[in-house]
């Protein structure tokens, strides 16, 4: 399909973004990702908005990544979706039987008519022909768009905890069994937090959220009546020509207020050796994931246990790239690397089948991916953690949180650390 651009200059300001959002609410698909201002040496776009399908791909797991890569090979143009965690079962002989209530896709991707690409300086407009005599008419009301005022929730958001803290000790205890008797070395262990018969405003939500952490990608996606309302800090995985990156994310402190704190707690965090073993596990296990697709001798670190500062939280984390053949396929790239190290454990299968056995809720999207395919087959994909869920059809808002269980993990400290990781998920439902 042919596209017609035209750039505008325009400096992405907090109001134009929520002008966009609040525009783009009339089209059942919408795609809004924002790094934020963060100047990450890999980011391509200030932001991009994609809006209203001209063709879509919606799938349970069987042969889901088979279908994905059909449609891009045919598509070849932007395309935008989420892909949930539970795919792991299309690519390895495992199952998902706990409990599911977002009940998402397991895979949805559409082919967008209109197609927003920002710097902080402009933005081109990309439309499909079809539409293409609309881009200036929608531009123009964009920027007319009076913003109306808009709560989270009219009715007080009671959540509750899917596993008991209680459960959740046993369970830690339960994993750290496995550990010393060598089925694994480390896992992901999450938990979830929900509500039923809840009426969202999916934008406010989505705004509050994004205002307090301003992570580099940040999601708002919407799929007819579910959404996906992300501030997530990490990286997936991104592709651009052959060159490969992925930012797994293994160690979390909190902030402080007092700058000589800060700096202590930043000190502290890179010296922790239970932080530092987990995030070098999973480097090496994206490293071995990254092998299976790239050239012989390309997969290299970059950054080993670097720390990032987040509005929430300190972060640890590393880059690992590789190089690729033009030959191999955009979507086998994804497909053998996934799901994503930082959200599984080492090693990755063993880990995934008994996180299956201990984890009361079904992920689903949640540790999943939401991201791009460009028209030349470049892609972009974050990892879907500090987010709301909410299906609008069956008024249930979702979030989940989870930490990386080692030999050193105390149960009690896990904990606390699932509740720092909760607390912009919180603060923004508990309005």
């Amino acid at each position: 399909m042919k596209r017609h651009s035209k750039t505008f200059t325009t400096k992405l300001t907090d109001t134009l973004k929520q002008q966009l959002l609040q525009w783009s609410q009339q089209f059942d698909e919408v795609a809004w990702l924002d790094s934020n201002e963060h100047t990450q040496a890999h980011a391509s776009y200030s932001a991009i908005l994609a809006v209203d399908a001209f063709t879509a791909l919606k799938t349970d797991s069987q042969n889901a990544f088979e279908k994905l890569d059909e449609y891009q090979t045919t598509t070849k143009d932007w395309m935008f979706g989420s892909l949930s965690y539970d795919l792991k079962n299309d690519v390895e002989d495992l199952s998902s039987k706990n409990i599911d209530g977002p009940e998402f896709p397991q895979m949805y991707f559409f082919q967008p008519k209109k197609v927003f690409l920002f710097t902080q300086t402009q933005v081109t407009l990309s439309y499909l022909n079809m539409v293409d005599d609309e881009l200036q008419s929608d531009w123009d009301a964009i920027l007319a768009t009076r913003l109306t005022q808009k709560t989270v929730s009219k009715d007080p958001i009671e959540l509750q905890a899917r596993t008991s803290k209680q459960r959740y000790l046993q369970k830690v205890d339960t994993m750290l069994q496995h550990i010393k008797k060598g089925d694994i070395y480390e896992a992901n262990f999450c938990q979830e937090f929900f509500c039923e018969r809840v009426n969202l405003d999916p934008t406010a939500a989505f705004w509050e959220l994004n205002e307090l952490s301003k992570p580099p990608f940040a999601t708002f996606l919407k799929l007819e009546q579910q959404y996906i309302l992300s501030a997530s800090p990490e990286r997936y995985l991104k592709k651009e020509g052959t060159h490969i990156v992925s930012q797994p994310i293994k160690g979390t402190a909190k902030r402080a207020l007092c700058s000589t704190e800060d700096a202590a707690l930043i000190l502290q965090l890179q010296q922790d050796p239970k932080e530092r073993s987990e995030n070098i596990m999973i480097t090496d296990l994206v490293r071995n994931d990254l092998s299976r697709i790239a050239k012989k001798g390309s997969v290299a670190v970059q950054e080993l246990c670097k720390i990032y500062t987040f509005e929430q939280v300190h972060q640890m984390i590393s880059t690992i790239t590789c190089e690729v053949s033009e030959s191999v396929h955009p979507v086998e790239i994804i497909k053998k690397t996934y799901p994503m190290g930082s959200m599984t454990g080492a090693p990755k299968v063993s880990a995934m089948k008994i996180i299956e056995t201990l984890e009361d809720a079904c992920r689903g999207v949640y540790s999943g991916s939401v991201g791009y395919f460009t028209p030349n087959g470049d892609f972009d994909f974050n990892v879907v953690i500090r987010s709301i869920l909410y299906n609008a059809d069956l008024h249930y808002v979702s979030f989940s949180v989870g930490g990386a269980i080692t030999a050193k993990s105390i149960p009690e400290s896990e904990y606390q650390e699932c509740l720092l990781k909760a607390k912009a998920m919180r603060q923004v439902l508990a309005q």
